[in-house]
């Protein structure tokens, strides 16, 4: 696909809640072998990536972690391979696959219908400062 980089792992957030936005911090901090590249689910190339994956409007009220020309994920699993490619004792995140995904998804879908209410939301997407730009598409 046209304009995501073949050897980053893209994370496509929601760019207006606070939440996310917080997250998307947390991981670029953490990020130490810059594996990762960042897309607003609500950008013009959020969209075009959720429409070449196949992922239904519907499901787009999630993160969304994509290999590109590998694999997706979304909801908890995407924030547990996101826990796995960040390394080091992020890692043991994985631990919680042994909760049924059904479970895991479930709290995550209380969380996100609630996210607005509980941490807020922007007007706009967040905008990158200079020195972070290089790591948002679209």
């Amino acid at each position: 696909m046209e304009g995501i980089p073949n050897d980053k792992k893209i994370i496509l957030f929601d760019g207006v809640c606070n939440l996310c936005n917080s997250s998307v911090q947390y991981v670029i901090k953490h990020d130490k072998k810059d594996n990762f590249r960042f897309v607003a689910i609500q950008s013009e190339l959020g969209q075009k990536i959720i429409k070449h994956i196949g992922i239904s409007q519907k499901n787009i009220d999630s993160v969304i972690f994509y290999n590109p020309g590998k694999v997706y994920y979304y909801k908890s699993s995407a924030a547990l391979e996101i826990a796995k490619s960040l390394g080091g004792i992020f890692t043991y995140a994985t631990i919680f696959r042994i909760i049924p995904s059904g479970i895991r998804d479930f709290l995550y879908d209380y969380i996100a219908k609630n996210r607005y209410k509980w941490f807020g939301k922007n007007e706009s997407c967040m905008i990158p400062t200079p020195e972070l730009k290089s790591k948002f598409l679209g």
